[in-house]
């Protein structure tokens, strides 16, 4: 009986371990223009198979033969013989360009390279596929006056993504650990090459009391001082209930707070510091204001107790404030707009100028781009400035190693 039971259950093991098995298998590619080896009806998980393609064609890969593997089911690089004559994305390191959606180029494609920030181009933007290769490819130098990874700062992080190099002007914000104070500015820039001072992170003593709430903290660089220590006054104006403890309000706003300060920053006159608390509204956590603002072509990319910062979205540039506050009256700060960054490329406007444009395209502010003539092989520079288009003269690849001649604007009336 406990025989036969056994033999049961190892049938049903057995039965599972095939399903599982075929559910990651493949079956054979259909593979157009070429051949490949070992010719199975099933290929089983991590299998892989040789191709090569027929005269005339290519593999999608370097070289005139290639692999491919079966992984969960599906080919990873599945086997596909392309035109002879056409081009693989190439690599331009710090650069990015239009991807094509088949993995491949047709002859006489183009891709215009844009640079990462930090980066610059340092001869022409636009690459042709001719012949199976990329004529001229684009090379992105990084600037002199970019800047490498921001220092480290013992016990503190960086509120911002990872990157190797940053663009001039860049600022990264540095936020302590917890139990740990900040002394000094905790936002640097980057400029000329350099990265400005930043703060330390001091251990904070013991004699400061239990660590604050999310409400009570207050915005970098403020002052923890309390007024009426012991008294259980509340400062007026304060907006707050009783049995609330009496943080003082700090001596400065954060950036972008848009709350104009008359207090004197560490004045030890305790009658000067009540009149400055008693003149504005506490800042509060964002919580205290409910919902966030809905400011239009923006988005919340940071998020602090004290402030939300904001950033607009592709082709705007945000005019005012880009942190918001909120105050104990239960009222924001200042609020920032997006205004539009970009240029209109309309067909109909710009035909007279040569551009070989079938629909309207967007360029953000100060953006420059290459664009197709009408005329033969030629192409047009064109830049937005100012949310208006100049453009330069159509030129073919001869005339465009006279970059200064193909660069002579014409401003559109």
């Amino acid at each position: 009986m406990c025989a036969r039971y056994l033999g049961f259950v190892l049938l049903i093991w057995f039965a599972g371990v095939t399903h599982a098995q075929n559910a990651k298998a493949c079956k054979a590619p259909v593979l157009n223009g070429g051949y490949f080896v070992p010719e199975e009806d099933i290929y089983g998980h991590d299998a892989e198979l040789t191709y090569a393609c027929d005269s005339g064609l290519k593999p999608v890969a370097e070289g005139w033969w290639a692999t491919s593997k079966c992984e969960n089911g599906k080919w990873v690089d599945k086997p596909q013989c392309i035109d002879e004559n056409a081009c693989l994305p190439p690599t331009i390191p710090h650069g990015k360009y239009n991807k094509a959606q088949k993995g491949w180029y047709k002859e006489q494609s183009s891709i215009l390279v844009q640079c990462d920030n930090g980066y610059v181009l340092e001869d022409n933007r636009r690459s042709t596929c001719r012949n199976g290769t990329w004529t001229s490819l684009p090379v992105c130098e990084r600037r002199k006056d970019s800047c490498s990874e921001p220092p480290k700062i013992s016990h503190a992080v960086i509120i911002h993504r990872y990157q190797e190099v940053f663009s001039a002007d860049s600022e990264v914000k540095y936020e302590c650990e917890e139990g740990y104070t900040q002394k000094g500015n905790n936002i640097i820039v980057c400029e000329h090459g350099q990265w400005s001072a930043g703060p330390t992170c001091n251990e904070s003593s013991a004699d400061q009391g239990h660590p604050a709430s999310d409400e009570d903290v207050q915005p970098e660089g403020g002052d923890r001082r309390e007024s009426g220590a012991g008294s259980g006054k509340q400062p007026e104006g304060g907006g707050m209930g009783t049995g609330h403890h009496d943080p003082a309000v700090s001596g400065g706003q954060p950036t972008g707070g848009g709350r104009e300060t008359t207090g004197h920053q560490g004045a030890s006159s305790s009658t000067s510091d009540s009149n400055n608390r008693d003149s504005r509204p506490m800042l509060m956590n964002v919580r205290f204001c409910g919902a966030r603002p809905n400011i239009e072509n923006a988005a919340v990319v940071e998020e602090g107790p004290m402030y939300l910062k904001y950033q607009c979205k592709s082709y705007y540039k945000l005019a005012g404030p880009d942190t918001v506050n909120c105050y104990s009256d239960g009222s924001w700060s200042e609020l920032p707009t997006c205004e539009e960054a970009f240029c209109v490329v309309d067909p109909a406007r710009y035909a007279g100028y040569g551009l070989a444009v079938t629909q309207s395209e967007y360029m953000r502010e100060g953006q420059e781009k290459y664009f197709s003539c009408t005329a033969g092989d030629k192409f047009i520079y064109v830049r937005c400035t100012n949310r208006r288009l100049t453009l330069g003269r159509c030129c073919d690849g001869y005339e465009l190693q006279l970059y200064e001649y193909c660069r002579r604007f014409r401003e559109p009336n």
